[in-house]
């Protein structure tokens, strides 16, 4: 049996890792010079950095259990926290909530009970909250956004901005007032209301090339697959019951690239035209990544803080050590999730508001930037709006499938969803060959 995979990010290397095992003849097509797709490494003033500064969480189960099938450690490549939101904002306003290594689900509620910065109401109420969310079992009458559910359920204050507002924004990429609260009660479930492990952060303590998509390479050439990079489709034609890519001919196509790209790809076959007018209406939220080069002795309090606006012309959002996270001393990256006012900043104007606001948080000043390198991704995500059709992996045309964070229907845009949308795509290629 052979198998075409359109896309070498995360899904596209999912789909081809499994299939290769299986004993598919794979070939993987990737436009790019680099696989990784949204989630790839560069490399800027002699520092191998990321497109975009992501981490992962203890939930990633099938992410992390793919990594160590194709030999990437999470153990090495990957810095294991507990979940802990720190927001310092000035001398008298600090927020902070740290989830203990107790089991679940008292490291939940003793997180909450201990916040600092918090009211003793607010965090009773957060507390209802969740054993609401836990009675219904996470799942709501009907969608809406994630503003309406917690004003549905007075969740207000600091409590709200801090920590279901900062979760939301982080998870989904799409503003709490256009969110759909659906998706994100669908984290809460696999986070918040999962096992104690489910919630630590674990950070990249390499660049991203390193923690799969390198070792997926590796793994599916050593299982006699191809991939071809710098090879881009722009047709899958039809021959019998047959495909056609690249001169090529295969028995099924995974078509793992984004919604944008997936659409006149399908829009190539009358069975799945609906299916690309579909994907053609997608909305996108961008993310920028803004990379400080401070002398190597700066170093932040904890690896991931977050950037507490006190007005409305403040921007900043979460910024990373990524001295304390890869050992590149110095190296501060600032990252911007969503629309926003950000998004009209030039690039010094961008570098000097958020050194500005990190100096404030601290209570110190910063010294002298070196060097700075922004990267916007105006479509990093699908804006995760409420009752959003998602497509299903399997299309109305025979042997052909769909993989991608926006195919994953429980889950906002994540690697984690990525890679289970590769994982189904795959299974179900290998189940239907063999019926």
């Amino acid at each position: 049996m052979r198998a075409a995979i359109v896309g070498g990010g995360w899904a596209g290397l999912a789909a081809a890792v499994e299939l290769a095992r299986s004993g598919a003849q794979v070939t993987l097509f990737e436009a790019a010079r680099q696989l990784g797709g949204r989630a790839r490494s560069v490399e800027t003033h002699g520092q191998r950095l990321d497109n975009g500064q992501h981490l992962l969480i203890g939930a990633y189960r099938e992410t992390l259990e793919l990594m160590k099938d194709v030999g990437a450690d999470p153990r090495q490549l990957l810095k294991r926290l507990p979940l802990e939101l720190n927001f310092p904002a000035g001398k008298n306003n600090h927020f902070r909530m740290r989830l203990p290594r107790l089991p679940a689900p008292w490291h939940l509620a003793a997180g909450l009970l201990g916040a600092r910065g918090v009211g003793f109401a607010e965090k009773i109420g957060a507390v209802r909250f969740m054993r609401f969310l836990q009675g219904v079992r996470y799942r709501l009458d009907a969608d809406c956004t994630v503003s309406a559910l917690l004003d549905r359920h007075h969740q207000h204050g600091l409590l709200r901005r801090y920590l279901w507002e900062a979760l939301c924004l982080a998870a989904l990429n799409t503003a709490p007032e256009q969110a759909s609260a659906q998706i994100f009660v669908n984290t809460l479930r696999d986070t918040l209301g999962g096992g104690r492990a489910a919630t630590d952060l674990l950070l990249p303590a390499t660049d991203l090339e390193q923690v799969f998509p390198a070792a997926a390479a590796r793994f599916i050439v050593a299982h006699g697959g191809k991939i071809r990079l710098a090879t881009r489709i722009e047709s899958i034609e039809s021959i019998d019951d047959n495909f056609e890519l690249a001169g090529e001919r295969f028995d099924y196509v995974v078509v793992a690239v984004g919604p944008q790209h997936a659409a006149p790809l399908l829009a190539g076959q009358p069975a799945t035209a609906e299916s690309a007018r579909l994907l053609a209406g997608y909305r996108f939220e961008p993310i920028a990544t803004v990379y400080c080069g401070y002398p190597p002795q700066l170093r932040l309090p904890f690896p991931m803080l977050g950037l507490a606006a006190q007005n409305g012309g403040q921007i900043g959002q979460w910024v990373f050590d990524r001295g304390m996270l890869c050992g590149t001393p110095g190296v501060i990256a600032f990252v911007l999730s969503g629309h926003g006012a950000w998004e009209k900043l030039d690039k010094p104007t961008l570098v000097a508001q958020l050194d500005s606001e990190l100096s404030a948080a601290l209570c110190t000043r910063l010294p002298a930037i070196e060097w700075q390198q922004v990267i916007r991704e105006q479509r990093a995500t699908f804006s995760c709006r409420p009752g959003l059709h998602r497509p299903a992996a399997r299309t109305a045309r025979n042997g052909l499938w769909l993989a991608g964070d926006y195919v994953c229907a429980d889950y906002p845009a994540t690697l984690e969803a990525a890679v289970r949308s590769g994982l189904a795509a795959a299974r179900g290629i290998l189940l239907e060959s063999r019926s």
